[in-house]
């Protein structure tokens, strides 16, 4: 290493460590303390409703017995969905719903980046396979209102971490629906018909591709799965489903 090259690294150091006297990493979950930036302290990351084993190899759900790694749910049974399999880090309740509402509703943009960490781990299997991430969009509206779409801010950390690309622009938002939260299963089908359009340009980049959609949050199936049927149709060999947390008993 040159000279140039220590004093560079030795004055990155002290800026680090500069920063960290002047605003110490805090949790992003309480703000407590901690060791470093975009992390959980102890007392949150128990607080908050993972998603472990055993659980459905479909939709991600918990599961109440272990039946094997190959198990499904009763919905996946009667019910599958269009896209191969969805993963999830937590249940969408208590602090994992609060930091949705942060990053979503509130302007916390810096939360993507742990968020998506937490999206990484929970979907490592999916990501061991996949070839590119296409983020679920917002209505122009919406986005005119809310002036970024969290789904796009999940993706590219994911996609950063992985050195995966990501389709910003493969699937537009062409109908304004309603909040999928406190509508039936058909309701929810319905509100989604004809949401989404393919673009003809980002063609090339779906036939053959294992895609992963990203989302912040699964309420049920129905985004999924219609924006998983467009790309199965333009001839995506696969299609799985990422989000930070899943609505409980969906």
């Amino acid at each position: 290493m040159t000279r140039f090259h220590s004093v560079s690294a030795f004055v990155s150091r002290s800026g680090r460590h500069l920063a960290d006297l002047l605003w110490p990493p805090a949790c992003i979950g309480c703000g407590a303390a901690v060791m470093e930036p975009d992390r959980f302290c102890a007392a949150c990351w128990k607080r908050l409703p993972h998603i472990t084993s055993p659980r459905c190899i479909r939709y991600g759900v918990p599961l109440p017995f272990d039946l094997g790694p190959e198990a499904v749910s009763a919905r996946a049974i009667s019910d599958p969905p269009v896209f191969g399999r969805a993963r999830g880090a937590f249940l969408y309740d208590g602090l994992a719903r609060d930091l949705v509402h942060r990053l979503k509703y509130h302007d916390r943009t810096e939360l993507a980046r742990p968020l998506a960490r937490a999206m990484a781990f929970a979907g490592h299997d999916l990501l061991a396979d996949a070839t590119g991430l296409v983020p679920i969009p917002l209505h122009r509206f919406r986005f005119f209102n809310r002036r970024y779409n969290q789904a796009a801010l999940l993706a590219r950390e994911i996609g950063l971490r992985h050195h995966l690309p990501v389709h910003y622009e493969c699937l537009t938002r062409v109908k304004s629906t309603r909040p999928q939260v406190g509508l039936t299963r058909s309701e929810r089908a319905e509100n989604l018909a004809g949401a989404f359009r393919l673009s003809p340009t980002e063609r090339l980049h779906v036939a053959g591709q294992r895609l992963i959609l990203v989302d912040d949050v699964m309420t049920s199936s129905a985004t999924g799965n219609a924006a998983a049927r467009l790309l199965m149709r333009a001839g995506a060999a696969s299609v799985d489903l990422l989000v930070f947390a899943v609505v409980a008993n969906f």
